[in-house]
Protein backbone atom coordinates (compact mmCIF):
# COMPACT_ATOMS: atom_id res chain seq x y z
CA UNK A 1 0.00 0.00 0.00
CA UNK A 2 1.10 3.76 -0.82
CA UNK A 3 -0.07 6.08 0.84
CA UNK A 4 -0.47 9.60 -1.48
CA UNK A 5 -0.91 12.90 0.58
CA UNK A 6 -1.21 16.00 -1.18
CA UNK A 7 0.14 18.96 0.38
CA UNK A 8 0.28 22.16 -1.34
CA UNK A 9 2.87 24.78 -0.78
CA UNK A 10 5.21 23.64 2.58
CA UNK A 11 8.12 25.18 3.80
CA UNK A 12 11.21 23.62 2.66
CA UNK A 13 12.11 22.94 6.65
CA UNK A 14 8.45 22.15 7.54
CA UNK A 15 8.87 19.22 4.93
CA UNK A 16 12.42 18.19 5.73
CA UNK A 17 11.55 17.81 9.60
CA UNK A 18 8.27 16.04 8.05
CA UNK A 19 10.38 13.71 6.03
CA UNK A 20 12.58 12.75 9.23
CA UNK A 21 9.46 12.16 11.01
CA UNK A 22 7.60 9.75 8.79
CA UNK A 23 11.58 8.41 7.83
CA UNK A 24 11.96 7.39 11.62
CA UNK A 25 8.32 6.07 11.39
CA UNK A 26 8.83 4.01 8.64
CA UNK A 27 12.18 2.35 9.98
CA UNK A 28 10.33 0.90 13.31
CA UNK A 29 6.55 -0.35 11.23
CA UNK A 30 5.06 2.80 12.91
CA UNK A 31 4.01 4.22 9.32
CA UNK A 32 3.59 3.26 5.80
CA UNK A 33 5.08 3.85 2.85
CA UNK A 34 4.38 7.50 1.56
CA UNK A 35 4.35 9.64 -1.34
CA UNK A 36 4.27 13.45 -0.49
CA UNK A 37 3.04 15.80 -3.09
CA UNK A 38 3.78 19.39 -3.00
CA UNK A 39 5.57 22.27 -3.64
CA UNK A 40 8.05 24.64 -1.86
CA UNK A 41 8.38 28.79 -1.31
CA UNK A 42 11.68 29.73 -3.74
CA UNK A 43 14.60 27.78 -2.11
CA UNK A 44 18.23 26.86 -3.22
CA UNK A 45 19.39 23.49 -1.85
CA UNK A 46 22.90 22.17 -1.58
CA UNK A 47 23.16 18.31 -1.68
CA UNK A 48 26.13 16.45 -0.22
CA UNK A 49 28.59 17.34 -3.37
CA UNK A 50 27.27 20.75 -3.68
CA UNK A 51 28.85 21.77 0.04
CA UNK A 52 32.44 21.44 -1.74
CA UNK A 53 31.27 24.08 -4.85
CA UNK A 54 29.78 26.49 -3.15
CA UNK A 55 30.30 28.64 -6.49
CA UNK A 56 27.93 27.31 -8.23
CA UNK A 57 25.24 29.21 -6.51
CA UNK A 58 25.95 32.13 -8.89
CA UNK A 59 24.06 34.50 -7.43
CA UNK A 60 25.01 36.98 -3.70
CA UNK A 61 23.58 36.63 -0.85
CA UNK A 62 22.36 39.47 -0.74
CA UNK A 63 20.72 39.01 -4.34
CA UNK A 64 19.03 36.35 -2.88
CA UNK A 65 17.65 37.95 -0.01
CA UNK A 66 16.14 40.84 -2.42
CA UNK A 67 14.77 37.71 -4.45
CA UNK A 68 13.16 36.22 -1.16
CA UNK A 69 15.02 32.91 -2.05
CA UNK A 70 16.35 30.82 1.18
CA UNK A 71 19.32 28.61 0.72
CA UNK A 72 19.81 25.76 2.72
CA UNK A 73 22.30 22.34 3.20
CA UNK A 74 20.39 19.51 3.35
CA UNK A 75 21.32 15.49 3.53
CA UNK A 76 20.66 14.52 -0.20
CA UNK A 77 22.86 13.38 -2.45
CA UNK A 78 23.63 15.35 -5.46
CA UNK A 79 24.66 19.46 -6.01
CA UNK A 80 22.84 22.62 -5.98
CA UNK A 81 18.78 22.73 -6.96
CA UNK A 82 16.25 25.58 -7.15
CA UNK A 83 12.59 24.82 -5.49
CA UNK A 84 9.96 26.99 -5.96
CA UNK A 85 6.17 27.78 -6.95
CA UNK A 86 5.33 26.19 -10.69
CA UNK A 87 7.15 22.71 -9.67
CA UNK A 88 5.76 19.45 -8.51
CA UNK A 89 7.58 18.05 -5.73
CA UNK A 90 7.19 14.56 -4.60
CA UNK A 91 9.14 12.77 -1.54
CA UNK A 92 8.88 9.14 -1.66
CA UNK A 93 8.93 7.72 2.30
CA UNK A 94 9.20 4.00 1.58
CA UNK A 95 10.96 0.76 2.37
CA UNK A 96 13.10 -0.96 0.03
CA UNK A 97 13.47 -3.99 1.31
CA UNK A 98 13.33 -6.96 1.29
CA UNK A 99 14.24 -6.93 -2.70
CA UNK A 100 14.44 -3.33 -3.90
CA UNK A 101 18.05 -2.61 -2.04
CA UNK A 102 19.87 -0.87 -4.88
CA UNK A 103 20.31 2.91 -5.06
CA UNK A 104 20.57 3.05 -8.74
CA UNK A 105 17.78 1.19 -9.28
CA UNK A 106 15.65 3.55 -7.56
CA UNK A 107 16.61 6.54 -9.25
CA UNK A 108 15.99 4.86 -12.49
CA UNK A 109 12.88 3.93 -11.22
CA UNK A 110 12.26 7.77 -10.06
CA UNK A 111 13.49 8.53 -13.71
CA UNK A 112 10.99 6.25 -14.91
CA UNK A 113 8.21 7.31 -13.62
CA UNK A 114 8.45 10.81 -14.44
CA UNK A 115 9.62 10.35 -18.32
CA UNK A 116 6.01 8.42 -18.39
CA UNK A 117 4.30 11.44 -16.61
CA UNK A 118 5.89 13.52 -19.05
CA UNK A 119 4.60 11.39 -22.27
CA UNK A 120 0.76 11.54 -20.52
CA UNK A 121 0.92 14.96 -21.12
CA UNK A 122 2.46 15.01 -24.75
CA UNK A 123 5.90 15.71 -24.21
CA UNK A 124 8.97 12.89 -25.14
CA UNK A 125 11.58 13.07 -22.40
CA UNK A 126 14.83 10.42 -21.59
CA UNK A 127 17.32 10.04 -19.79
CA UNK A 128 21.27 11.43 -20.72
CA UNK A 129 24.14 8.36 -19.79
CA UNK A 130 25.64 9.26 -16.88
CA UNK A 131 23.63 11.78 -15.21
CA UNK A 132 20.47 11.85 -12.30
CA UNK A 133 17.41 13.35 -13.73
CA UNK A 134 14.71 13.39 -16.59
CA UNK A 135 15.84 15.49 -19.72
CA UNK A 136 14.17 17.02 -23.44
CA UNK A 137 17.46 17.41 -25.35
CA UNK A 138 20.05 19.59 -23.53
CA UNK A 139 17.73 20.96 -20.50
CA UNK A 140 16.47 19.12 -17.61
CA UNK A 141 12.51 18.78 -16.90
CA UNK A 142 13.36 17.20 -13.37
CA UNK A 143 15.68 17.07 -11.04
CA UNK A 144 16.61 13.69 -8.80
CA UNK A 145 18.48 13.72 -5.18
CA UNK A 146 17.63 11.26 -2.97
CA UNK A 147 18.77 9.58 0.57
CA UNK A 148 18.16 6.41 2.12
CA UNK A 149 18.38 5.50 5.60
CA UNK A 150 18.28 1.79 6.63
CA UNK A 151 16.78 1.88 2.78
CA UNK A 152 14.15 4.06 3.77
CA UNK A 153 14.22 6.90 1.08
CA UNK A 154 13.59 10.51 1.66
CA UNK A 155 13.86 13.78 -0.54
CA UNK A 156 13.03 12.51 -4.19
CA UNK A 157 12.33 14.91 -7.30
CA UNK A 158 11.02 18.31 -8.33
CA UNK A 159 9.20 18.30 -12.24
CA UNK A 160 9.42 21.57 -13.63
CA UNK A 161 5.22 22.56 -14.33
CA UNK A 162 5.82 26.04 -14.94
CA UNK A 163 8.23 27.65 -12.44
CA UNK A 164 10.35 30.87 -13.20
CA UNK A 165 12.90 29.46 -15.26
CA UNK A 166 14.66 32.83 -14.64
CA UNK A 167 15.51 31.69 -11.53
CA UNK A 168 17.29 28.64 -12.95
CA UNK A 169 20.37 31.42 -13.97
CA UNK A 170 21.00 31.99 -10.24
CA UNK A 171 22.87 28.57 -10.12
CA UNK A 172 24.41 25.90 -11.68
CA UNK A 173 21.74 23.29 -11.83
CA UNK A 174 22.87 20.34 -10.42
CA UNK A 175 27.00 21.51 -10.58
CA UNK A 176 25.97 20.72 -14.69
CA UNK A 177 27.95 23.79 -16.57
CA UNK A 178 26.52 24.26 -20.38
CA UNK A 179 23.02 22.61 -20.07
CA UNK A 180 19.60 24.48 -19.72
CA UNK A 181 16.40 23.75 -17.52
CA UNK A 182 13.36 23.33 -19.15
CA UNK A 183 8.97 22.84 -18.02
CA UNK A 184 6.02 21.10 -19.52
CA UNK A 185 4.41 24.98 -20.14
CA UNK A 186 8.01 25.72 -22.20
CA UNK A 187 7.52 22.70 -23.70
CA UNK A 188 3.72 22.28 -24.43
CA UNK A 189 2.62 26.04 -24.01
CA UNK A 190 0.28 24.63 -21.61
CA UNK A 191 0.42 24.06 -18.15
CA UNK A 192 -1.14 20.82 -17.05
CA UNK A 193 -3.82 20.86 -13.70
CA UNK A 194 -1.90 19.87 -10.86
CA UNK A 195 -4.23 17.38 -9.95
CA UNK A 196 -4.51 15.88 -13.03
CA UNK A 197 -0.18 15.59 -12.83
CA UNK A 198 -0.33 14.33 -9.12
CA UNK A 199 -2.53 11.69 -10.35
CA UNK A 200 -0.92 10.83 -12.88
CA UNK A 201 2.49 11.02 -10.59
CA UNK A 202 0.60 8.82 -8.39
CA UNK A 203 -0.61 6.30 -10.37
CA UNK A 204 2.94 5.90 -12.51
CA UNK A 205 4.79 5.46 -9.31
CA UNK A 206 2.18 2.88 -7.75
CA UNK A 207 3.00 0.78 -11.33
CA UNK A 208 6.41 0.79 -11.04
CA UNK A 209 6.90 -0.10 -7.70
CA UNK A 210 3.97 -2.78 -7.27
CA UNK A 211 1.54 -0.70 -4.78
CA UNK A 212 -2.18 -0.04 -4.47
CA UNK A 213 -2.64 3.55 -3.72
CA UNK A 214 -4.54 5.04 -1.06
CA UNK A 215 -5.24 9.37 -1.12
CA UNK A 216 -4.99 11.56 1.81
CA UNK A 217 -5.19 15.29 1.50
CA UNK A 218 -3.26 16.16 4.89
CA UNK A 219 -1.04 19.19 5.84
CA UNK A 220 2.46 18.47 7.25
Amino acid sequence: MLEVRSLGLVPYGTALETQRELVAARQTGEARDQLLLLEHPAVITLGVSGRSHRDHVLASSAELRARGIELRDVPRGGDVTYHGPGQLVGYPIIDLKPDRCDVHRYVRDLEEILIRTAASFGVVAGRVAGLTGVWVGNDKLAAIGVRLSRWVTSHGFALNIAPDLDQFRLIVPCGLAGRGVTSLEQLTGLVPPRPDLEAVVAAEFARVFDRRLRHRAATP
